[in-house]
């Protein structure tokens, strides 16, 4: 199935516990200003040292990490015009926007655990060890909101986050905005004002 196919099948709808354990002495370091921050065109100090306050924190661990790029290429798998999720650097991208916004902290990692919870019952092993076709089983199961069975409902709810984020990561990455063929302000070219308007307002260029 061609990936925006299945983008369109599945519907772009709408947008456990946490564990903090940021480098704590290059936050202190941070705060204290000891370690001099650059700032990017277009920011404000305080928007570089946040970002790079949120670089500095680990979150995620690599289980976790390995697991949001398998579903992401799921979801938007590559085909002969472009990459892959992944391959656009959405897992990088998510893996920043949970520490960015603590509200995705929960829903992701619980999610993810659902994830390997389900994998388990059904095939006895986690998500990223079974085969690609049991990976589809189970995202069926939750990809379609409104027509996953109750007790699949907390699968439902992780899979719309990621697929939201994964979108989102994907078509604002270099990759995506090139498979859209997004082009941007581009000039085009003037050939000055039309004769007709020139003559309504009694005017003309100079030979």
């Amino acid at each position: 199935m061609k990936r925006r196919d299945y983008l369109k099948n599945m519907g772009l709808s709408s947008l456990g516990l946490a564990v903090f354990n940021p480098d704590e002495k290059a936050i202190e370091n941070l705060n204290l200003g000891k370690v001099p921050v650059k700032r990017p065109n277009g920011r404000t100090q305080d928007e570089a040292e946040q970002e790079a306050a949120l670089k500095a924190e680990v979150f995620l661990n690599a289980h976790e990490l390995a697991t949001i790029t398998v579903l992401s290429d799921i979801i938007i798998p590559a085909d002969k015009k472009s990459g892959s999720a992944s391959q656009s650097g959405v897992t990088a991208f998510i893996e920043f926007i949970v520490k960015d916004k603590t509200e995705f902290k929960t829903p992701m990692r619980g999610g993810l655990r659902w994830l390997d919870v389900e994998s388990n019952k059904r095939f006895s092993k986690n998500f990223i060890d079974i085969t690609p076709k049991q990976r589809i089983n189970i995202v069926d199961d939750i990809a379609y909101p409104g027509k996953t069975p109750k007790h699949l409902t907390q699968g439902e709810s992780f899979f719309t986050l990621m697929r939201n984020l994964t979108a989102t990561g994907f078509y604002t990455s270099k990759i995506g905005i090139e498979d859209l063929e997004y082009k941007g302000n581009t000039p085009n070219q003037w050939a000055g004002v039309p004769d007709e308007v020139l003559k309504q307002y009694g005017l003309s260029y100079d030979a």
